[in-house]
């Protein structure tokens, strides 16, 4: 194990003991070099991997600011790792497709469940209408579209799943435009696909879990296959 793997095992370690909390700064750069028996270089590297992954936020400086403050933004850091995964073109688009319809189907029937009244989902139903306007444009459409798909994954609750699907939004826009420049009548399409969107939000505002579940399926299945992405 390399000196920083060490540290990185360390902080760990305090993280599950209970030693820090989120929101508390970690000690300085030389006092966590001096306990550990390691060099400030290597604490150097083992933040700036935290700092990656979204467990800690770094500030310059002498201030009560500064040095490294644990925050806790699983996001950050698994979206990294797929979004470098994906842009690598070793995942084809039927597995990006796959997995998205396995996480987002079962985010949103959660989202079902969870959501307590209309105006947790004002901010969906903004995208859905944004989504309708006319002469939008694809490049304008595909953006709401994905913001509408992670609002709506976030009200499931589940911060794993909203981390990896925001991970693989760029691949999901890539193939949706690819699917939008492939379709005969774009504007039908995505007069379709809004009205799709629309249904969706209303069996999670009436908490229809197993209805939205299905719909978010059919919805991602039915574009991958007009679009026919798979050929």
């Amino acid at each position: 194990m390399r000196t920083h793997e060490r540290v990185l095992a360390q902080i760990e370690a305090g993280l599950s003991a209970g030693r820090w909390s989120i929101g508390e700064r970690l000690p300085a750069e030389r006092a966590l070099a001096e306990e550990l028996g390691v060099s400030r270089p290597s604490v150097r590297e083992a933040i700036r991997i935290l700092e990656a992954m979204g467990i800690v936020r770094t500030a310059a400086g002498s201030g009560p600011s500064a040095g490294a403050t644990l925050i806790d933004r699983p996001a950050a850091g698994l979206g990294a790792a797929v979004r470098l995964h994906v842009a690598s073109g070793t995942l084809p688009v039927s597995d990006v497709v796959r997995t998205r319809v396995l996480l987002e189907a079962g985010a949103v029937r959660d989202a079902a469940a969870r959501v307590a009244d209309e105006a947790a989902l004002a901010r969906v139903r903004e995208h859905v209408e944004a989504m309708a306007a006319p002469g939008l444009d694809v490049t304008a459409f595909v953006e709401h579209d994905q913001d509408f798909h992670i609002e709506l994954v976030r009200l499931g609750g589940n911060q794993l799943v909203e981390a990896i699907l925001s991970g693989m939004r760029a691949a999901v826009a890539s193939y949706v435009v690819t699917g939008a420049d492939a379709v005969e009548a774009w504007p039908r399409t995505a007069a379709r696909l809004t009205a799709e969107h629309r249904a969706i939000v209303d069996a999670v505002a009436r908490h229809d879990g197993a209805e939205a579940e299905r719909l978010t399926r059919e919805h991602i299945e039915g574009f991958y296959r007009e679009a026919a992405l798979d050929t």
